[in-house]
C-alpha cells in the first residue's frame, strides 16, 4: 500500500472517529422545539379547547415569551444562535442554492445561509399570527387581550388577518420540515438528529470550525426579560395581561 493510501485511510478513520462538535446550543433547541409545541397546541386549543378560548390566549402569550427570548438570544446567545452569524447576503444564499442543485453544498456548523432566512421567516409568521390575536375579537364572547385599547377598525382589521396568517405559517411549517427531513435523509448533516443532540459530526464547516454556547445564566435573564417585556407590555398598555 502506498503511503499516501495509508495516510488518506488515517485520514478518514479520524474523521471516523473525531467527536461530535457542538452545534447548537440548548437554550437555542429548548426554544425552537418548544415554540414548535406551543404553535402545535394553538392550533389545538383554538378547535379544541374551552369556549372562551382562556388557554388559547394563554398559549398565545406564551409563544410571545419564547418569540421575544429567541430574539434576545439571537443577540446575546451562543455564537451559532446569533443573527450575525447566519444570516447571509442574497450573493451567499443563491450561491449556496446554486451548489446543493449541483450536489456539491457547503457545509455550515449553524444554519446555512438558505436555512437562516426559513428561520427569520418562520419567527416572523409566528410573531404576526399571535400579535395579531391579542387584538382579535368574535364581538360576542371572546375579546383578545388588547382589544380593549384598540379602536373598531383596528380590531377588525387584525380579526381578519389572525384569521389568514395561519395559511401561511401553515405553508412555511411545511416547506421547512420537508426541507430538513430531505437534507437529513440526503445530505451530509442529519439536521433533526442535530437540533435535539446539538452536535454535528467533525468535519470542515464554512462558517466555524467549532460553537460557542451561550451561558445559562445569561439565558436565565434573557427569559425573564422576555416574561416582563409580553406581560409588563400588555398591562402597560392597558390591555388584559392575564385572561
Amino acid at each position: 500500500m502506498s503511503l499516501s493510501g495509508t495516510t488518506g485511510a488515517a485520514a478518514g478513520t479520524a474523521e471516523k472517529t473525531a467527536p461530535a462538535l457542538l452545534a447548537w446550543d440548548l437554550p437555542t433547541r429548548l426554544a425552537k422545539w418548544l415554540l414548535a409545541i406551543l404553535v402545535g397546541l394553538a392550533f389545538a386549543s383554538r378547535y379544541y379547547g374551552d369556549a372562551n378560548l382562556v388557554w388559547h390566549m394563554w398559549n398565545g402569550l406564551a409563544i410571545l415569551v419564547v418569540l421575544v427570548f429567541r430574539l434576545l438570544w439571537g443577540l446575546v446567545g451562543g455564537s451559532t444562535a446569533r443573527f450575525s452569524t447566519f444570516l447571509y447576503g442574497p450573493g451567499t444564499v443563491i450561491g449556496y442554492l446554486a451548489g446543493l442543485m449541483r450536489g456539491r453544498p457547503r457545509h455550515y456548523l449553524g444554519h446555512n445561509p438558505a436555512g437562516g432566512w426559513m428561520v427569520v421567516a418562520l419567527l416572523g409568521a409566528v410573531a404576526a399570527q399571535a400579535l395579531t390575536g391579542l387584538f382579535t375579537t368574535d364581538d360576542i364572547m371572546i375579546d383578545g387581550p388588547m382589544v380593549r385599547v384598540a379602536s373598531e377598525h383596528f380590531v377588525s382589521r387584525a380579526s381578519a388577518l389572525h384569521a389568514r396568517i395561519y395559511l401561511v405559517l401553515l405553508a412555511l411549517i411545511g416547506l421547512h420540515v420537508a426541507a430538513n427531513l430531505l437534507y437529513s435523509a440526503f445530505g451530509r448533516d442529519n439536521l433533526i438528529g442535530a437540533m435535539l443532540s446539538g452536535r454535528k459530526k467533525a468535519g470542515h464547516y464554512v462558517d466555524a470550525e467549532r460553537a460557542t454556547p451561550g451561558s445559562v445564566l445569561r439565558a436565565l435573564a434573557c427569559l425573564v426579560l422576555a416574561v416582563g417585556i409580553v406581560f409588563g407590555g400588555v398591562a402597560l398598555a392597558g390591555g388584559r395581561p392575564f385572561p
